[in-house]
């Protein structure tokens, strides 16, 4: 009779353990991958899913439903890039460093930058004109822990800034005036 009681107590506890685990709390992608956590991103980033608010710390995608209060999904991030969303601004910025869809919003909304960023060690990472989404932001999957010097130019202004993609840093720039 003690064996099929501790039996069932076993069988209820993995059954809760299981539950609990699936439907709050996701620390890998599904079976996803790294490319699709990618294209989660960028399609939060474009504010193509709605009924959802999400926000990106240096190693994890957090994504609450709007529509309920209940439960979270996290999502690991690639270990060896770090993403990074930069508001270069003129007039108004907001204090940030955890990057939020969609709390934050840009001054300079769909605007053409000329975007140049190179690590400590001079490797040219990025090199190109990038247009800012309806956020105002400008998304970047950068080398983990790395230090880059960016440098960020609009309508003869342009803003240089150091930013580092090591565990803990932000991962929302709104520092980076232009003039």
């Amino acid at each position: 009779m003690k064996t099929k009681i501790f039996v069932i107590i076993g069988l209820v506890a993995i059954t809760l353990l299981t539950a609990c685990s699936s439907d709050n709390d996701s620390s890998a992608p599904d079976e996803k991958g790294t490319e699709n956590i990618k294209e989660l991103v960028h399609e939060y980033s474009l504010g193509k899913i709605g009924n959802h608010t999400a926000s990106i710390t240096d190693r994890q995608l957090i994504v609450k439903d709007s529509d309920r209060d209940e439960g979270q999904k996290t999502y690991a991030l690639p270990d060896d890039e770090f993403f990074v969303s930069i508001a270069p601004y003129v007039d108004e910025t907001h204090q940030c460093t955890v990057h939020n869809w969609p709390g934050c919003q840009g001054e300079m909304v769909e605007e053409q930058f000329e975007v140049y960023i190179e690590d400590m060690d001079g490797n040219v990472v990025v090199d190109e004109s990038l247009t800012s989404q309806e956020n105002g932001f400008i998304d970047f999957w950068l080398p983990s822990d790395k230090t880059y010097h960016v440098t960020i130019s609009h309508n003869g202004k342009m803003v240089d800034a150091e930013i580092s993609t090591s565990q803990g840093e932000a991962t929302c720039i709104t520092t980076m005036q232009l003039s």
